[in-house]
């Protein structure tokens, strides 16, 4: 039988952004509330509080003047790190507490523990660069974790898939130089952070950006990110597939502008099972990242993490 992670840390709590602010703690607690109620899946997964990550972990891809910044930041009581990401008196230990529920999912893929997990974390990471915060973002959660899966557990190929709304230019700059990680990413365009072109290949063009205008029909986005998984992995099997799971590409999402519903996400949820059973196992690590109609982010979790169990079917 498949074992299927739910991750996640209290800790993740301790980012406090303030109400008024998209990214805030609401996101995180309406999850456990919602697979509360879907006793089945509940039951099914395997529930698991993360670890921290350490600076060296950290270090994999963030500069490490940046990394000690944060950490005085955090100590000295919090402040505004850009435009758009404040960090608290407790944001180091959330995020740290994230980033390391996310390594310790690569480690339970690993070592068989549970072949696929969903970490619900924050704060969320693609936006992250080496050596500054940027969008919400702190470290490259998903990032950070494919450099620790080829180096804690010698990987060779990894596949990464972002479906956020708006592009994942972090985890591009962090991955980009390595020509064994595929990145993936649709999203909306033109808009934040106005990267992610379709030229855009990066050095070893291990890089596939989708950007696509808002208000498509919903197969539009579907057929265009199976075209860029098709063309990830022709000639490339991945030994582990990472999900940037950013449920603001859901419609009515009051950050973008695409039209998704949650039952597409159930559908390239299982479409992507089905690639990773036969190219890895079924390994498969997937990472909160967007969606700011907390109620709808947690329907859509709880339903991608029947997905990942195998407990959902696909059609859409």
């Amino acid at each position: 039988m498949t074992v299927v992670a739910f991750i996640s840390h209290s800790d993740c709590g301790r980012h406090d952004t303030g109400w008024g602010h998209p990214e805030h703690v609401g996101r995180l607690r309406a999850i456990p509330r919602a697979l509360r109620e879907d006793p089945e899946l509940f039951q099914a997964l395997l529930h698991t509080e993360g670890r921290r990550a350490t600076e060296d972990e950290i270090a994999l891809a963030h500069d490490r003047d940046y990394i000690v910044s944060v950490r005085q930041v955090a100590a000295a009581g919090g402040g505004q790190l850009d435009a758009d990401t404040v960090a608290s008196e407790g944001s180091w230990d959330a995020a740290t507490a994230g980033l390391g529920c996310v390594l310790d999912a690569v480690d339970m893929a690993m070592d068989g523990r549970a072949s696929r997990s969903f970490c619900a974390v924050r704060p969320p990471g693609h936006h992250a660069l080496r050596d500054r915060a940027m969008g919400f973002c702190l470290f490259g959660n998903v990032a950070v974790a494919a450099h620790y899966a080829r180096t804690r557990h010698a990987l060779e190929r990894v596949l990464i898939v972002d479906w956020d709304v708006h592009h994942g230019n972090g985890t591009q700059a962090l991955v980009e130089h390595e020509r064994d990680i595929h990145f993936i990413s649709m999203h909306q365009w033109p808009w934040y952070p106005g990267t992610g072109a379709a030229a855009d290949r990066g050095p070893h063009h291990s890089v596939w950006n989708v950007p696509m205008r808002a208000n498509l029909p919903p197969a539009s986005y579907m057929d265009a990110l199976r075209r860029a998984i098709d063309d990830a992995a022709e000639g490339f099997a991945p030994d582990i597939v990472f999900i940037s799971a950013g449920f603001d590409s859901l419609k009515g999402d009051p950050l973008g502008g695409f039209t998704l519903e949650i039952e597409h996400f159930v559908t390239l949820t299982c479409e992507l099972v089905e690639r990773a059973r036969a190219w890895c196992g079924g390994r498969v690590v997937s990472v909160l990242e967007g969606g700011y109609a907390p109620e709808r982010v947690a329907e859509a979790s709880v339903a991608h993490m029947r997905a990942l169990a195998e407990m959902a079917t696909f059609g859409a």
